[in-house]
């Protein structure tokens, strides 16, 4: 894996979501999940009003409505946000979010944070880089600890987790909402 040279993360902004459109019309999505119909909806989103697109991302008081989840039902917001990585053009995403008052998830939320590269840019140390960077932001939360999930068969995420000091919980089972899989918990301490 090559070291990723001057990657940032920056907050979403107007003068930047032509590039994140246009890793979107390439066939990126941030979402792991719904892939390519959660791309559609960005860019459909996009079209119609680029700068409430760009607000939407930041959403720190939880005002937006409530959240689908994979299988259609939805639950409330929890307080976050959205940064996009960015290497000169949007070359991925991560996705921060928390419960106030504590640490802890709700059982329908897998992690406090996702990230995902481009494809065409993967394999760069990226993830890896734009991870050790939202740490701080994590901790400045009053966060003592992060959990981040990921697949079971997904060794590339997990040595993301592990380069940034995370530390095996364990094997868990998905919400049926999620398919209801195995999946591996990693805690990454912030004090």
């Amino acid at each position: 894996m090559r070291r990723a040279a001057k990657v940032q993360l920056v907050w979403p902004s107007v003068d930047r979501v032509r590039s994140y459109a246009h890793a979107l019309q390439r066939g990126w999505s941030p979402d792991n999940v719904r892939g390519a119909a959660a791309a559609r909806e960005e860019l459909a989103r996009i079209a119609a009003d680029p700068a409430g697109f760009v607000t939407s991302m930041i959403d720190r008081e939880a005002r937006g409505g409530p959240i689908a989840l994979p299988d259609g039902s939805t639950v409330p917001r929890l307080p976050g946000y959205r940064l996009w990585i960015w290497d000169g053009a949007v070359s991925g995403g991560v996705g921060f979010r928390w419960q106030p008052g504590t640490a802890e998830l709700p059982p329908h939320c897998l992690g406090h944070v996702g990230y995902s590269v481009v494809p065409w840019k993967r394999r760069r140390g990226y993830a890896t880089e734009a991870l050790r960077q939202l740490l701080p932001l994590a901790k400045a939360e009053g966060l003592p600890y992060i959990e981040i999930t990921t697949d079971v068969d997904n060794v590339a995420s997990q040595r993301v987790v592990q380069a940034n000091g995370g530390v095996l919980i364990g094997e868990f089972r998905k919400p049926a909402q999620y398919g209801g899989h195995s999946g591996l918990r990693f805690r990454i301490p912030l004090e």
